[in-house]
């Protein structure tokens, strides 16, 4: 476990594809239990940035660690034990399966059964599966209410809902970091407030850290305990939101004028 306050450090992190500089020379330390967003333009590196942390990406140069621990060698579903989370800017959910089915497979990393006892649905296979129904059922579903349309077909359901699913899945792992990209992203304002609502109650009761890409400059100036803001793939600026929205050069970059939380 890492001795200075921080769950997640990112020295120096670098990475290309091809001739373009995706990331180029980035630091960041986030601490333990914070709401810390990245901000800044579009094709800044922000999305490149946390794909680099899941290890959808591996970097050219740099390293991170997680708990103290370097985790930049080790593959996605190994990165996923270790304890990071994440929810995806467009919506990865498998439509024609049910609400409750999408997000167990959020939980599948650390099951242990064999597949013969997998198979024939006996001893361990099916005390993980009734153990994963009540995490499920008194955690995740009642705590996002989405207990009533457990059974429904994801893609039939609003686009609201469907991002929630998305959530809930990510929130299956049990993870310490939670990432979240653009959550409230094409959502009315109804949804964004319930949304918002929902990820401050669970980062409360569950203790979680919590890394947040957005756009939306309100929801991000009013929930954010620390905010980083990346501009063609650098960290330009970073500090508290009254900090970041009263910086010359953020208000010039990706601003505009003063954001008003």
């Amino acid at each position: 476990m890492s001795t200075n306050g921080y769950l997640l450090e990112i020295q120096n992190l670098s990475l290309n594809f091809g001739g373009i500089q995706a990331i180029n020379q980035v630091n960041l330390n986030v601490e333990r239990g914070l709401l810390f967003s990245l901000i800044g333009p579009n094709g800044a590196g922000k999305t490149s940035l946390v794909n680099c942390i899941s290890k959808f990406y591996n970097p050219r140069t740099g390293k991170i660690r997680f708990n103290g621990r370097d985790i930049t060698p080790l593959p996605p579903h190994d990165v996923v034990r270790c304890g990071i989370s994440r929810t995806f800017q467009n919506i990865e959910l498998f439509k024609g399966m049910t609400v409750l089915d999408n997000i167990k497979l959020g939980r599948h990393i650390h099951l242990h059964s064999g597949p013969i006892s997998g198979i024939i649905y006996w001893g361990k296979a099916r005390k993980e599966e009734h153990e994963l129904e009540a995490l499920l059922h008194q955690e995740i579903l009642t705590f996002l209410d989405l207990t009533s349309i457990k059974s429904r077909v994801v893609g039939t359901l609003p686009y609201g809902l469907q991002k929630r699913v998305d959530l809930a899945r990510a929130l299956a792992c049990r993870p310490e970091l939670l990432i979240l990209d653009e959550p409230v992203a094409g959502m009315n304002r109804e949804e964004t407030k319930d949304m918002i609502d929902h990820i401050l109650e669970i980062k409360t009761a569950w203790g979680l850290t919590v890394i947040l890409i957005e756009h939306d400059m309100e929801v991000v100036m009013n929930i954010s305990d620390w905010i980083a803001v990346m501009n063609f793939g650098e960290k330009m600026a970073e500090g508290t939101a009254a900090e970041v929205q009263n910086n010359p050069e953020v208000i010039r970059i990706y601003l505009g004028t003063k954001c008003q939380a």
